[in-house]
């Protein structure tokens, strides 16, 4: 007679249902939060704590709000500025220290990933300190100085792991047929580095959108970004339009990403 089938689960069962049941948990500890956020930010209570009835009435107080359009404004300039910034800077230094061999190269990588272990609130003091030290004074300038800070050593790290499995052959070749060395670079290793570029870009302003400790020390009232005006109203307590604004840059998000694999669909 056939062996029959044991009607206790095997250890590779229990093992693939414990992750599966782990798994879900923990897609629903990350996203039930942001569904009821999106939810309760057409409620019309101003306590938004107990459902009372649909209305788009914060929608449209957040639309007519100055100083929030005011700061998301700002919040956009910094964070371009920064990106732009940050993506020159990261892939030059990144391709410096991978060409060029010379004293202190590795002290130097060191030292430009500091910004990216230091806690957030000594980098803004620091940074505060040493503006007032040569006189410049606080506004977007300062902003921008401090989000390049701790974001162009993320490009670089990013640009830097391409390089390592870049054929070095392509350079030698562009230069043996006649191109300089900063045309080869541009011509041939940036088109190379376009993945590693663009991911690194993305997270530099990603940070620079989401940073508020930094910026706290380093604004000025003209220049204060949407993190800080955010912040400054969930201090006083709960605000419906907050819920608005988060369901927006959810939105946002989400359409980001979705045309992003639209355009990786488009580039294979």
């Amino acid at each position: 007679m056939p062996a029959s089938r044991p009607l206790i689960p095997s250890g590779l069962t229990l093992l693939n249902w414990f992750l599966r049941g782990w798994t879900t948990l923990v897609f629903v500890f990350l996203y039930v939060p942001i569904a009821v956020l999106v939810v309760f930010s057409f409620n019309s209570s101003r306590l938004n704590i107990v459902w009372e009835s649909f209305t788009f009435s914060w929608y449209e107080r957040l639309a007519s709000n100055t100083p929030l359009i005011r700061a998301a404004k700002n919040s956009l300039i910094i964070a371009t500025a920064t990106t732009i910034l940050s993506v020159v800077i990261g892939t030059a230094g990144a391709w410096l220290l991978h060409r060029y061999r010379f004293r202190f190269s590795r002290a130097i990588q060191t030292l430009v990933a500091i910004p990216m272990v230091m806690p957030e609130i000594l980098l803004g003091i620091s940074l505060l300190i040493m503006f007032v030290t040569i006189g410049l004074n606080l506004g977007f300038a300062s902003v921008i100085i401090g989000h390049v800070t701790f974001s162009f050593p993320f490009v670089l790290v990013a640009v830097q792991a391409r390089l390592q499995g870049l054929d070095s052959s392509l350079e030698e070749a562009a230069l043996d047929l006649g191109a300089t060395p900063l045309k080869a670079f541009w011509l041939v290793i940036v088109p190379s580095l376009r993945p590693a570029i663009i991911a690194g870009g993305l997270m530099a302003f990603t940070l620079s959108m989401d940073e508020l400790i930094v910026t706290v020390f380093v604004k000025s009232a003209a220049s204060a970004t949407l993190p800080v005006k955010v912040f400054d109203m969930a201090r006083v307590g709960l605000n419906p339009m907050l819920n608005a604004l988060s369901a927006i840059f959810i939105v946002a998000t989400v359409a980001f990403v979705l045309f992003s694999e639209y355009l990786k669909k488009l580039s294979r």
